[in-house]
């Protein structure tokens, strides 16, 4: 796998914003009444959540392609910003976002980027990581936010307002159920598209209650 990290290229943000984006499936928010649920009520509940793991069932949709590329695995956050995405099926493959380092492994290869050196990845990460903190000023210095649903039922729709941004990325879904993120949908600029499917990990000890 080849990166080319001296030029803003949609295949680096790609992966990325599936890693950070599924982070999403991390929160536990406690929203007691359905009238008051809104971005606040969201963001609060994202606040609270300190580390997560989930796993995950990714397809990529893209025009070069005969058909879907079908990828799955686990991922694992911990405040304030760290995030590993570990693919294992097709190809083993791990995604690291650390500080304001990207590390990307596969096999042997390793590519290291310093997310300094790239202003709009940068500031991307930097968005989703305002989410998990439950920092809608933020979030909202790139997006543009809407929340749809209830409680029971909740769509939150993200649109890029950043002009180079919006070359990669159209929109992006999030769908949960109460407390869960059960989905993520990703619509870039060039009409490709994705979705993750996310479940929880439940500890083994927990699990046998």
């Amino acid at each position: 796998m080849s990166f080319a990290f001296h030029a803003f290229r949609p295949a680096l943000y790609r992966p990325v914003l599936m890693a950070c984006t599924l982070c999403w499936s991390l929160v536990y928010a406690p929203l007691i009444q359905a009238a008051e649920w809104n971005i606040d009520q969201l963001m609060h509940g994202l606040a609270q959540i300190k580390s997560g793991h989930v796993s995950f069932v990714e397809t990529k949709t893209m025009a070069i392609l005969d058909r879907p590329l079908v990828a799955s695995g686990d991922m694992i956050y911990t405040a304030p910003d760290k995030l590993e995405k570990r693919t294992l099926k097709p190809k083993p493959e791990t995604m690291q976002i650390n500080g304001k380092q990207l590390l990307v492994q596969k096999g042997k290869q390793k590519h290291q980027v310093q997310l300094q050196d790239f202003p709009e990845l940068a500031a991307f990460i930097d968005s989703i990581r305002g989410t998990l903190a439950g920092d809608r000023k933020a979030l909202e210095r790139n997006y543009l936010l809407s929340l749809e649903g209830s409680e029971a039922s909740w769509t939150l729709q993200l649109i890029p307002t950043n002009s180079k941004m919006k070359q990669v990325v159209a929109q992006i879904r999030i769908s949960g159920v109460r407390d869960e993120v059960r989905s993520i949908s990703i619509t870039q600029a060039d009409g490709d598209s994705s979705r993750m499917l996310i479940e929880k990990i439940v500890p083994p000890k927990l699990a046998a209650q």
